[in-house]
């Protein structure tokens, strides 16, 4: 066995494993990336349309930001109940 170390500066050599995060069960997937910038896209959307109510924007922006913020949420629902069978 050898030693790694976790402070090293140049790439490990071909074909050996590093132990790095893309190798173990805490390694962060591609649905953990999507639900982390849809409930981002949540929430910057509500605030845009909260800021549109008090700001006396025109009806197109409200109608807009609700819109994403109703399509992000519906998205994170259906990846919510899919993922529960």
């Amino acid at each position: 066995m050898t030693h790694q170390d976790p402070y090293r500066l140049t790439a490990p050599p071909a074909g050996t494993r590093t132990g790095g995060a893309d190798d173990g069960p805490d390694a962060v997937s591609r649905g953990d990336v999507l639900r982390a910038l849809l409930w981002a896209l949540v929430v910057v959307s509500a605030v845009a349309s909260m800021t549109a109510s008090f700001g006396g924007a025109p009806t197109w922006v409200h109608l807009a930001s609700g819109l994403v913020t109703v399509l992000a949420a519906g998205t994170l629902v259906v990846r919510a109940l899919r993922g529960r069978r």
